[in-house]
Formats: C-alpha cells, structure tokens, sequence
C-alpha cells in the first residue's frame, strides 16, 4: 500500500484530507498528517471570532476523533524540518524519519513582517494563528490603544479584534486606499467612512519608519514625519509563503516566494505538490481559501485517478462582512482587463456603494464592487461568470426595475445553466445542488451538510437559499423562510415556539429547538421576539444584541453616541426645551431637530449615557427608542388647536398615539403621524402607518415608507373614530409583529402578503380569521408593562456598570476628538 505524508494540517490541508476520505482512500493509501500548531485544523477565515469566545474547539475544521475514525495519523505539535527527495523521506524536529510516495506541501503562509526598526520591541504582533491571538489577548488586558498596520482584510479583520477587546483601534495602510486589490477609490472611501463610525481610525498613505519606545512600543513615526501613539501594534500586512523547505531539497520556488508549481500542482519532483498558499501558480499565490479547496481537490482526484482539470488560474471574487459592513468584489472590480464602461450607484445617507463594469458593447457584465449591500453579489458573480446576456438596461442589476433588483430581467437563478458553479469554495455546480435537493433535502442545514457546499467562507448561502427555494416550489413543495442554519424555523414559528413554552432567553431556545452557537442573524432576530413577546429590559439579552440596543443609544460617526428623548407629536413645554439645552451644554453635545420633531443630541461618549438619561428623566423626559427596531416617532400638524384648516386635534391624538405604542419592538422600525385635515402637513401616508383628519373622524393608512424604495400607505379604513382608529392600529401593528420576515418594513411585508390591502383589511378589520380580540390583548399586555429603558439603567447599579469603554478601564476613550463647526462640536475624524 503506498503512503502519503501531508506537511501542514491548516484549512486546506484538511480539504485534502476530506477529499481523500470522501474517494475512499484507505484502500489504496495510508495517510499521514503533520502539523506544527497543538490543535487540529481550524477556520482562519473567522479567527477574529475567538476573541469574542475564546473557544478553539468552535473553530476546529473537524475534531480529532474525525481523523482517527477514517484512518489518518494526525501527528499534532511535530514539524518537518527536512525532505530527503532521493530516498523519498520527511525529517521532523524530532529526529523521526518518515518516508513517503507522494508527499503534499500544504504549509500554507506566514505573516509578513516589514522590516522596520524597533520591530523587535514589547507590545509587537502578527496576527495569523490561534497562538497569536492568545498573545494578543493577553497583552491587551494590559493596554488601552492598539494598531493595526495592512488595511486589507487580515488587517481589517485585525482591527475587529482590537474592537472586541474594547480597545482603542487605528489602522495604518501604506496605500491611498482600503483594501486597494479589492475595492475603488470611492468604495474604499464609503468603507472608510464607515468604519470611522465605528471608532476606528484610519491612517492612509503612511509608511511607518520606526516602531518607537524604550522596550515597550511607545508609537509609529511616518515617513512623512508625522507620528502616532500606541500601547500595541498587530501587524497584518500580508502573507508570505512557507517555502523554506525548499532549502532542504532543492525543489524550486518563485522569486516571490512560494513551491513553483505546474498545472498538476507538481512542484518541481513529480512525487511532491504543492496546495493552498504555499503554491506559486504561474507566480501568483493565491491566498482565498476558495483556491486552495480546489488545489486540494485537484490532488486527491489526481491521487486517485480520477477526472482531474488543469489549474492555471482561480477566480478571486469575494464577499465578506468587516466589523459589521458588507463588502464585496467580483470578476474585474477595477476594469483593468479590458476597456469597460461603468455603472456607479451611491447612497451616502445609507452608506451604500454600487460599481458594475460592462463591456463597451454593452453585452457582457464584466466586474464590479459593492459597499454596504451585497445581497446582489451571488447573482452578479454568476452573470460574470456564466456571460449571461445583460437586460437592455444594466443599471437594472444594482438598482432593480426602479425597485426590486433583477425584477424584469430575466436574470433570477432559473436563468443559469445547469454548470454554473454555485460554491466555488467546494466547487459545486448548479446541477449538483439541483439533485441533492431532489433527493429530500428541504432546509439549507442539510443542504450544506449533504454537499459540503457553503462550508468554507460561506458567501455562496444567499445564492443556496435562492435555488433551494425554487428547486422546492418548482417540485411542488411548500417553501418555509427559516431563520438560519441554527433554528430550522420561519421568525413566525419561533414566537410561537417563546409564547407557548415560554421560553424568555435566547441559551434556552437554543437548547430546546435549535442548534450550534447562534449567529449574527438569528441572535439579534430572536432578541427582537423576546422582547416583543415579555417586554423585559432589552439589556437583559445584551449578548446577542446589536451594539445600538446594547447601549440604548446609536453609535455614531467618532464613537460617540446620540441621546434621543421621547417628545410626542413634537409637543414640549419651555421648562423641558431649557432642560435640553442645559444639558447639552453641559456635556458638549451637538443639537439638532429632526424630521420626526425631535431633538437630537450628539457627541455623548458611552460613559456619560446614564448620567445624562439621569437627568432628563428627572425633567420627565423618557427614551425615544431611537436605537431599536421599535416605534420611533409619531409626527403631527398643529390641527385644530391653533390651524384655521384643521378639523380634529391631530396633536392630542398623536401623542395618545406615541404613548400607546412606545417602545413596541417589531421586525423594523416604525414611523407614523396624524394630521389634522387633508392638506397632509405631517405626511401620514409616507409612514408605517398614518392618520389623516376627515371631517367624520379618521382615515387609516398602512404600510407606507420613506425609506431606500419610498411607496405611499394604502388605506385601510375611512371616517373611523378614535377607538376604532386605535383598535385596527392594535391588531395591524400585532399582525404585522407575529408574521413579518426579519428586518422588513411594513411596505415589504404588504408587498409579500398573499392577497395584499385587501386580504390585510380583512384580517385587520372584518376580522375573517378570528383573531382579533387576541391581537389586542397581546397589545394591550405590551402598554401594561412597558417600562422606560432608560430609567431602569439609572435606578439599576448593575446595569449602570456596564456603561463604560473599556472592559479593563472606567477611563474614557482617548482616541474620541470633536472640532469646531457652526458654534457645536462634530466629529474630528482622521480625514480632518
């Protein structure tokens, strides 16, 4: 029986691994596997979640039971120093010699490391394993500022981590722009702008010189001669390839590093390969987990005779999120392969950027980028990749038939042939996934879990989801939306499943009907229904909440927070205006009225929340739920109590209106008004749900917005009084709580309710199902334990506490600066 020795058990080799097993190797090979780290394989593509965790075993590929149940030899913490290519043997640190027929290179990359005087001193990190997160987590329990150097995505994923360890972050990029192979110019600018709301500072076009300090790194110097402090540095500016066993043996390697290989993925010893980023392929080493899969897949079919495709080159188009902002680029983002003209869709308001290059005949899509939504991506890749012909106006692509993306195009997942590939981390093409399905398969777990497709980076799940719900209603079954991989429910059946065995923490949810860790969908998705179900403190569930709802207040642009009080229907007594302005004085805040006739404060750092919540409460002043998917404002004309066209009391009724519902969490926010007679002055009918003055009492209309697709409410009822008016809100707002999808307005969820106004007006006010009554209890049960936010943080000690920057500090944020604008204090970002 022949033996094969892989050196290097990272991710992808363990694909190799996996794709041995799955051809049954063991009857042909023995297969043994050296890695030099203690643990097995693991995920370096989400290595910045261990910071939150801190838990290796969640990020194993497989456990070590997984290698010995299929016959590997996993020899863990044991490094091969040396290769004997004439007697065909691998030497380790141990003085072991092991002797092989085919031997695999799968020693992936190291950081690189600038050479930059004082390199060497106290405080100084790569950030690239399992072990040097542990040194990083360590040293920052002792620090309050850390700096990233590589504004690409280890750098940037690098920066996330400085976050979670409640650090101050800057990132140092030696080009003008983030992440520059990926994104354009102004991509790359909307990204950084976003990430400054974050806190994070950004540093472009500097060159550090010096590390600074005594032993201890003190700062950066620049080459431009400016300079910047810092109590710890990551460095995450690039890999380099481990090709250092080449000295031993003589096997080539590219002058750019990396085990010159053929499109066999031959180095040069037909009995050696090399995979993953320890290859140089026509001098490019490719360092996305995607290629290297293939590298892996190449080999074993090679190994075991089966179809093999040469590998010359890989697409490098990726989608990922950074610290909470969506990115993606795909084909040619920068249209340097051929003269392209460009498309260019931005939204500064929503931090939304759009590029697509097509050919200058217009025909093919050629490339592109995108910030802050990426929900198009998995189409968008596919067209490029399957040069499917564009619709005959190709702005469609990114802006949807002036509203629904790809609506009239032709271009949905039913347009791409059978060969598309769908997961190009595992390789897995349409028509695959298309008889995985038809074998039984009807939730996306077993998708992936039967095809091994959406396990690597995950970016192809949307795509997944989209053929799995055609495959299911082209087969004739009923489709179910669930939430995730995690709970193999629609939002709808998980309330259900929190009413009926009351359950009221998402740990025991999880427990009863769930599975895995949770994600970022469904841990903010099932807070949303916990609260909305028992109307408990929604820091109660602060682990899985958002960051807004965990501090009760939006983060905004320089780290700061906004303070947003309750004012209804706009209406507010001088003495409260005076205490406003009192204290937004004494903190410093920049004021300023919104369109929802509020007054916003900015500027507040996290510390000083609770004492300025103390204060306006003491002036009866309460939380505006600006920072949750809750009911934010209700907006009013004057009505009848001081204009000569009103003819009800629109404000009296809005604030009765505002008071009813506040602090209601539903699946997106909501927005209403009242207004006092048809000339519209609080525009009703561009909200969640409006009211308008007639001359026999109200009228009631739903499901309008003006948000990123504007579409005027439609009515529900007409000339209802007050409490007829207030009963159809109860059961509307209810209804649309218990069977909404995650994060839809109320226009997008009307837009998907089967029979819509007219089947909602049924249910709402004929009352056709019988529910009814029902509705308005539930909402009634939502008024009778409403409790201000704010005030239980500020009478809570506990809770108080937990309002402060850094987990290791009561001190504030250093890096938090303002300027001058206007007479008020804005943000002083790094641009500035």
């Amino acid at each position: 029986m022949k033996r094969i020795i892989v050196i290097g058990n990272g991710m992808v080799g363990y694909k190799f691994c996996e794709k041995l097993v799955a051809s049954n190797y063991a009857a042909h090979y023995t297969l043994t596997v050296f890695g030099e780290e203690p643990w097995p394989a693991y995920d370096r593509v989400h290595l910045s979640s261990y910071f939150s965790e801190a838990n290796a075993e969640k990020l194993y590929m497989a456990p070590l039971s997984w290698y010995e149940a299929h016959g590997i030899d996993l020899r863990i913490k044991e490094l091969i120093v040396g290769i004997d290519r004439q007697s065909k043997a691998v030497i380790s640190h141990k003085g072991e010699t092991y002797f092989y027929d085919y031997l695999i290179l799968a020693t992936g990359s190291g950081a690189f490391v600038p050479n930059i005087k004082g390199i060497d001193k106290k405080g100084v990190f790569v950030y690239r394993t399992l072990e040097d997160l542990e040194h990083i987590m360590s040293y920052g329990k002792q620090v309050q500022s850390a700096t990233v150097i590589g504004g690409g995505l280890l750098g940037l994923e690098a920066a996330k981590a400085v976050l979670d360890m409640g650090l101050s972050a800057d990132v140092v990029e030696f080009a003008s722009r983030l992440m520059p192979r990926q994104l354009d110019e102004a991509g790359a600018h909307l990204l950084k702008t976003k990430l400054e709301q974050l806190g994070i500072q950004i540093h472009l076009s500097k060159m550090t010189t010096e590390i600074t300090g005594n032993k201890a790194i003190a700062g950066l110097a620049f080459a431009d001669g400016t300079s910047l402090e810092t109590e710890m540095l990551i460095i995450s500016a690039g890999i380099r390839p481990r090709d250092e066993l080449a000295q031993t043996c003589g096997l080539q390697v590219h002058d750019r590093g990396g085990f010159v290989v053929n499109d066999k993925l031959q180095t040069s010893d037909p009995y050696i390969f090399a995979i993953g980023e320890a290859a140089s392929v026509e001098g490019i080493v490719y360092g996305l987990i995607a290629p290297g899969v293939e590298m892996a897949r190449q080999v074993a079919n090679q190994l075991m005779g089966q179809e093999v495709t040469p590998f010359t080159s890989f697409d490098m188009s990726t989608k990922l999120k950074l610290i909470g902002v969506e990115v993606g680029s795909f084909g040619d983002p920068l249209g340097e392969s051929e003269p392209v003209e460009t498309i260019v869709f931005e939204d500064k308001v929503k931090g939304i950027y759009k590029r697509i290059n097509i050919s200058k005949a217009r025909k093919r899509l050629v490339g592109g980028v995108l910030v802050g939504d990426t929900s198009s991506y998995g189409m968008l890749l596919q067209i490029v990749q399957n040069q499917l012909v564009l619709p005959p106006n190709p702005e469609d692509l990114i802006l949807g038939s002036r509203g629904d993306q790809t609506a009239g195009s032709g271009l949905g997942i039913d347009a791409l042939p059978d060969s598309a590939q769908i997961c190009s981390c595992e390789n897995i093409c349409k028509s695959a996934l298309c008889g995985i399905i038809a074998s039984g398969i009807e939730d996306i777990g077993q998708l992936k879990s039967k095809s091994k497709a959406g396990t690597g980076c995950g970016g192809c799940l949307p795509l997944m989801n989209d053929l799995l719900k055609h495959q299911l209603k082209t087969m004739g079954k009923v489709v179910k939306n669930v939430v995730c991989e995690h709970f193999e429910y629609t939002r709808q059946e998980l309330l259900d499943i929190i009413k009926v065995k009351q359950i009221r923490s998402f740990k025991v949810l999880l427990t009863e009907v769930g599975q895995g860790d949770g994600c970022e969908i469904c841990k903010p998705l099932v807070a949303s229904l916990l609260a909305s179900t028992w109307n408990e403190h929604i820091t109660k569930q602060d682990t899985i909440q958002d960051t807004n709802d965990r501090f009760l207040a939006n983060i905004q642009k320089g780290g700061t927070y906004s303070v947003v009080p309750r004012i209804p229907a706009g209406e507010i007594t001088p003495d409260k205006l005076i205490v406003i302005g009192e204290i937004a004085k004494s903190y410093g805040l920049y004021t300023k009225i919104t369109g929802g006739q509020r007054i916003d404060m900015f500027g507040a750092r996290v510390e000083q929340l609770p004492d300025i919540w103390e204060r306006l409460i003491d002036a009866g002043f309460e939380s505006g739920h600006a920072y949750g998917k809750s009911l934010r404002t209700v907006k009013s004309c004057v009505g009848s109590m001081w204009c000569r066209y009103g003819v009800q009391d629109a404000v009296s009724f809005a604030i009765e209106i505002e008071e009813r519902y506040r602090g209601l969490r539903s699946p997106h926010k909501l927005k209403s008004a009242v207004s006092g007679c048809t000339r519209e002055c609080a525009e009703a009918q561009s909200k969640d749900f409006g009211i308008i003055a007639t001359e026999k009492g109200w009228n009631l209309y739903v499901c309008g917005n003006g948000g990123t697709k504007p579409q005027h409410a439609l009515l529900l009822a007409n000339d209802i009084d007050s409490e007829t008016c207030i009963k159809y809100i109860d059961r509307f707002l209810m209804f649309y709580i218990k069977t909404a999808e995650p994060l839809n307005r109320t226009a997008t969820w009307l837009n998907k309710l089967e029979g819509g106004i007219a089947y909602l007006k049924d249910v709402v006010v004929n009352d056709v199902l019988g529910i009814g009554e029902e509705l308005e209890k539930e909402m009634q049960f939502v008024i009778d334990t409403y409790a201000c936010e704010w005030k239980e943080v500020v009478n809570n000690p506990e809770l108080r506490a937990k309002f402060k920057p850094f987990v290791n500090s009561n001190e504030g944020d250093p890096s938090i600066k303002f300027k001058a604008l206007r007479g008020q204090k804005i943000p002083a970002l790094s641009q500035d």
